[in-house]
């Protein structure tokens, strides 16, 4: 079946089409069925989109109402909650990903809207009395237009987690979605940028299949904020582009997740759990479990318990909810991410697990099963760098000592978990690593509450959570010597 979608850029309160009328096709990765499509841009797009951003910020209608703000972010939750089962269809239509995957990510996406709705009245500062009738004020200010790079691969709940502070702060946006998931990021904001209350220009969007928009943004002294979700290496090439503005950076990169499953664990349990982990949005989440280090009395146990765990994952179209694991984003993906996962069989010790790419009723689509292989030396080149997919890295170690060692010789730091009936090991545990989650007997928790974000190359910056609204804001100190009363 054939969707005829069609999303235009928003700038300035109005839908547009491209300067030179370029669109661009969003297909369904479980079967290459075109969905529809959307207006392509690219510079000029995102420098108009800046501009009316930038003469929104100066309307302190906007940016001096924190209860128009609050009204806004809750109007905005209700409405997507009315158009809840329609986002989800479309989200796992564009993205491929399952569909108890796909509600529970809209479901999060209205909680972290609601959650910063909260915080948009709540954002406060502080005053001291330096010396006597000597006050110095802190306030919490909106720091300007953010521009706000969505990743393709949880576009709903990484929009939220971006535009939600930033709204609830007091700036204005510029949001630039990517390619392939440019209709549910369209859809999700439909209702947003509809809203009479909303002062024009107060959000907008573009899409683009290049890269000359983001690039500008990035590079931009117009734009004062810039968030992104995505690889390391982007995120290095975004702070060498915005180094020359000193503009703010929140950035959640790259990671390489470890489970530590400890000697008093029971492998049967753990084994389905971390396969789900490891095949979350088909391997592609930045938290998804990479590395499994278990201790040396449960190796053989916990290899063959993942290698049926993970050959038990359904693989399919993810609208039918028989399916664990959907198709990888796109077939580019899929065969480089194919390709890296054969790499490693001429190399790692064992190969426990194969990939293969389905022929038969999946063949046209962006279809990858699961692999699961065996390595001892932590330094391996698929122990370190990141393969966006359905690869799981089984080691083993003998000590408490050597597990947290193997798992924090890594440039990343997102997060890890730990597995062990032992609190008083788990907490010690967890407090050694250099991660900036870590969950204990469990893996990818993430939700409005609480602050994400990574140690080292994993990124700078938090999202979610009440330190999100750091990223947004800037911190004025105003004096004041007002003498002291006779």
């Amino acid at each position: 079946m054939t969707i005829g979608i069609e999303t235009l850029h928003v700038i300035d309160g109005e839908r547009t089409p491209s300067a030179d009328n370029q669109w661009a096709e969003s297909l369904d990765p479980s079967s290459g069925v075109r969905i529809g499509r959307f207006a392509n841009g690219g510079l000029l797009e995102a420098q108009a989109a800046v501009e009316a951003a930038r003469r929104a910020f100066q309307n302190p209608s906007w940016t001096h109402n924190p209860r128009l703000r609050q009204h806004v972010l809750l109007q905005w939750a209700t409405r997507l909650e009315e158009r809840g089962e329609a986002l989800v269809e479309l989200l796992t239509r564009e993205n491929g990903k399952v569909i108890a995957q796909s509600r529970g990510e809209i479901a999060a996406t209205i909680s972290e809207i609601r959650y910063y709705a909260g915080l948009a009245r709540h954002n406060p500062g502080h005053v001291l009395e330096v010396a006597p009738g000597e006050y110095s004020t802190m306030l919490r200010e909106p720091g300007g237009v953010a521009g706000l790079i969505i990743p393709w691969n949880a576009p709903a709940t990484l929009l939220a987690r971006a535009i939600g502070p930033a709204l609830a702060a007091g700036c204005t946006v510029v949001v630039k979605p990517a390619p392939q998931t440019a209709l549910i990021n369209a859809a999700l904001l439909a209702p947003l940028v509809d809203m009479a209350e909303l002062p024009k220009g107060v959000v907008n969007s573009f899409a683009e299949t290049g890269h000359e928009g983001a690039q500008y943004m990035v590079a931009s002294p117009e734009v004062d904020i810039l968030c992104f979700t995505g690889s390391t290496a982007t995120g290095q090439r975004i702070m060498a582009d915005a180094a020359p503005t000193m503009k703010k950076l929140s950035l959640e990169l790259g990671g390489k997740s470890c489970a530590l499953v400890f000697e008093d664990a029971d492998p049967s349990i753990i084994a389905p759990k971390l396969a789900a982990a490891a095949t979350i949005i088909s391997g592609q989440q930045c938290t998804a479990a990479r590395r499994v280090l278990v201790h040396e009395n449960h190796f053989d146990e916990m290899k063959q318990q993942l290698r049926r765990a993970l050959q038990n994952i359904s693989v399919g179209p993810g609208l039918d909810p028989a399916h664990q694991m959907g198709p990888l984003i796109d077939w580019q993906s899929r065969d480089r991410v194919a390709q890296q996962i054969r790499d490693t069989y001429d190399i790692c010790d064992e190969v426990v697990l194969e990939t293969t790419v389905p022929k038969g009723n999946l063949e046209k689509g962006a279809y990858l099963t699961p692999s699961l292989i065996a390595h001892d030396d932590d330094n391996a080149s698929f122990c370190q760098e990141e393969v966006f997919g359905p690869l799981l890295v089984l080691e083993r170690f003998s000590t408490e000592a050597e597990a947290i060692k193997k798992a924090n010789n890594t440039r990343f730091g997102l997060s890890a978990s730990v597995w062990t009936e032992q609190g008083s090991r788990g907490l010690r545990v967890a407090r050694a690593l250099a991660n900036g989650t870590v969950w204990l007997n469990d893996h990818n928790k993430l939700f409005a509450e609480a602050e994400t974000g990574g140690y080292r190359q994993s990124g700078i910056g938090r999202l979610h959570g009440f330190d999100a609204m750091n990223d947004f804001t800037e911190l004025k100190h105003v004096y004041q010597n007002c003498g002291l009363a006779e």
